[in-house]
């Protein structure tokens, strides 16, 4: 039997985790801890699971008497991504298996923390980067094992956020490069954690822009220069075309169109906290993070990625193109389409042998968040490792560190203007091959 504490009662925590113990893996699974600061966090948790109200809580500085009261076997940690370390490295020095939401920490700095606590420890570090588990990704990755395409030679992947979550990142805690490490590492590690599992290569060094072009003080669309506004209180809703495109005027206040701050979200109305609202002006003056990256990194084994990001575009997805000495593979996805104002084609994986004809890939989906993805990364999790898949996919410390190393790698070159090498930013504990 698994005892699995909870260190942050997100929503991430409450729906990724919680719910599927409770509802699927009961019989191997138990959570007999629950750790948040804001008291009305443990309040929420308890209204959606009645079941967990006999369970003890606890605050952050009581995290080792959870250990000592609870004896668990294994530590989840899902609150926001500045505190990640903290519980990382208390969870490994109690020899505890930890399983951390992405990114795995904010700062190169905290992933040589964590390889060496996770060295000196019998625990170890799951990272639950889920994007690898959507079947498109999946499939990508068996095309390339198989030798489809050769040797890759480089990889070109535009990522595209939309004006609904995009401004999302900057509603919330995540517009502070303090708590976030900013949205090359929030957001980005899961980007370049997935090239990096595809291609199995490490990324050596990085040469990147970044900027803020649409949020902050500056931005374009700010309907005024005030500051400390809030999006369900604001006089200016009428002239904020953020605000607007995903709202009725009729029921402007009550936010029904914007899952980012609707009353009924778990997380996103001002009721479910104490002391924090996540429906902030994303045109504050405190914003400190950049919307906008392009970047190009050399990999330990000859390939080249062309990565860049965009967190308002008017549809959300990705192009993708990976080459290799043998063929190419192409896909393009438009995800949440119901918030895309145009027909969308079916996602499909091309696949272009370098002598032949053209290949298209249907890809079979299942039920589920993240084309079907999210079930089964919770079954690795709480079931164990499937044993026929022939590949690794569950990811651990160093993939953590090599995503985040080079999330930071990126907003560094971006500020310093020259190229960043991945290996400094790691120190000696990760080396690159």
């Amino acid at each position: 039997m698994n005892r699995i504490v909870i260190c942050g009662l997100s929503n991430r925590a409450l729906g990724m985790f919680i719910q599927p113990i409770i509802q699927k893996f009961s019989e191997t699974n138990e959570v007999v801890g629950l750790l948040d600061n804001d008291p009305r966090r443990i309040d929420i948790c308890h209204e959606r699971f009645p079941e967990l109200t006999p369970v003890p809580s606890y605050n952050e500085s009581q995290f080792q008497q959870m250990i000592e009261e609870t004896n668990p076997t294994r530590v989840i940690v899902a609150g926001r991504d500045d505190t990640h370390i903290t519980y990382i490295l208390k969870g490994l020095q109690n020899d505890l298996t930890v399983v951390t939401e992405k990114p795995m920490v904010t700062t190169a700095d905290d992933t040589r923390k964590v390889m060496a606590a996770e060295a000196a420890s019998k625990g170890k570090v799951i990272v639950t980067f889920n994007y690898r588990y959507n079947p498109y990704h999946r499939k990508i990755k068996e095309l390339i094992l198989e030798g489809k395409i050769g040797r890759v030679t480089s990889v070109d992947l535009n990522w595209y956020i939309d004006t609904y979550h995009g401004a999302s990142y900057f509603k919330r805690w995540n517009r502070k490069r303090e708590h976030s490490g900013g949205l090359s590492i929030h957001k980005s590690s899961h980007h370049f954690d997935l090239v990096n599992w595809w291609i199995d290569q490490k990324p050596e060094e990085v040469f990147a822009y970044g900027a803020l072009n649409y949020y902050g003080k500056d931005g374009e669309l700010n309907p005024s220069p005030t500051n400390n506004r809030y999006c369900g209180t604001c006089e200016e809703q009428l002239d904020c075309a953020y605000y607007m495109r995903w709202h009725n005027r009729s029921n402007s206040s009550s936010g029904v169109k914007d899952d980012h701050i609707k009353d009924e979200g778990i997380e996103k109305s001002s009721k479910n906290y104490t002391n924090y609202r996540p429906d902030a002006c994303i045109f504050d003056h405190e914003i400190d993070i950049e919307d906008t990256y392009v970047a190009t990194v050399k990999y330990n084994k000859g390939a080249f990625l062309s990565y860049s990001v965009n967190f308002s575009v008017p549809f959300e997805g990705y192009r993708l193109a990976i080459n290799g000495t043998k063929g190419r593979i192409e896909t393009q996805e438009f995800d949440e389409p119901s918030r895309v104002p145009f027909p969308i084609p079916e996602q499909t994986i091309d696949y272009y042998p370098m002598f032949g004809s053209k290949e298209v890939i249907h890809v079979v989906k299942r039920e589920g968040t993240h084309g079907g993805g999210d079930p089964i990364l919770q079954e690795d999790l709480f079931l164990g490792m499937d044993p026929t898949r022939p590949y690794e996919i569950l990811a651990g410390a160093e993939a953590g560190a090599y995503s985040i190393a080079l999330g930071e790698g990126v907003w560094r070159s971006s500020k310093e203007n020259q190229p960043v090498r991945i290996e400094e930013l790691l120190g000696k504990t990760v080396v690159v091959d």
